[in-house]
């Protein structure tokens, strides 16, 4: 029997947020755990393996649990119970402009923020004029990013992450960046990336229409917990529902 070949695997996966009144309970918290606070389980008891160059979508309301899942993957969030592996280099489509300077050019983001998702100067180099193309800022490159508009931020933000060859790439609703054209642009690069060099996706979406695109397996979230994991069609089927709940 060929032996699967897992990129992502979730193994009873539980995350438990504490919520404060407010800031100032929780910093006191720091240093007084007799602070009450209310528990909230964004993550219960989740399970789930990814196999390398699948494209798999969540689903689910605002508030299920996609968002928590992706932060976990990426190393921003952890889990209170439970173990994540993560096999490849990640690449994530969420918060297109964090880990920018905004006192650096363009060209020096690029190198900073290549370097955060541990890649060479040597490799940053060969992919420098690509990214700069993609994301069609060439004559502001050389400008502070504080100079820079959101969405040509985001197009930066975007175009180094699609173009440093992910191994997982992980999309959460980012692409509606920019206009129109610049959209489709971002949709059919996503689908190059992951129709060659077994790329894993694992995309976040409110539109079927577009997981249906990427996708051929769908899991689906209600308040924390994983009700279903199958082929994209069911999935989409099971969602709808959650939404008409």
């Amino acid at each position: 029997m060929e032996k699967k070949d897992i990129v992502v695997k979730f193994d009873h996966v539980t995350k438990i947020y504490k919520l404060f009144k407010n800031d100032k309970r929780r910093l006191l918290y720091t240093f007084f755990k007799k602070i009450k606070y209310k528990e909230k389980k964004a993550v219960n008891d989740v399970s789930f393996d990814v196999e390398r160059g699948e494209a798999v979508a969540l689903f689910g309301k605002n508030g299920a649990g996609k968002s928590t899942i992706l932060k976990m993957i990426t190393g921003v969030a952890f889990p209170t119970s439970g173990t994540i592996t993560v096999n490849g280099r990640v690449s994530a489509l969420l918060e297109l402009t964090s880990g920018f300077d905004p006192e650096f050019t363009g060209r020096e983001n690029i190198f900073l923020k290549g370097q955060l998702l541990g890649l060479k100067d040597t490799e940053i180099r060969e992919l420098e004029q690509e990214i700069i193309d993609f994301a069609e800022i060439t004559e502001y490159i050389d400008q502070p990013v504080r100079t820079y508009s959101s969405g040509m931020k985001a197009r930066l933000g975007f175009s180094i992450n699609v173009n440093i060859r992910p191994e997982i790439l992980i999309v959460d609703e980012a692409l509606s960046v920019g206009d129109e054209e610049f959209k489709n642009k971002c949709i059919k690069k996503v689908n190059e990336i992951i129709n060659k060099d077994e790329v894993t996706l694992l995309f976040v979406t409110h539109s079927t229409t577009m997981a249906k695109e990427f996708c051929t397996r769908g899991i689906v979230m209600e308040s924390g917990k994983k009700t279903f994991d199958g082929d994209i069609d069911t999935a989409i089927e099971k969602y709808e529902k959650t939404v008409k709940k």
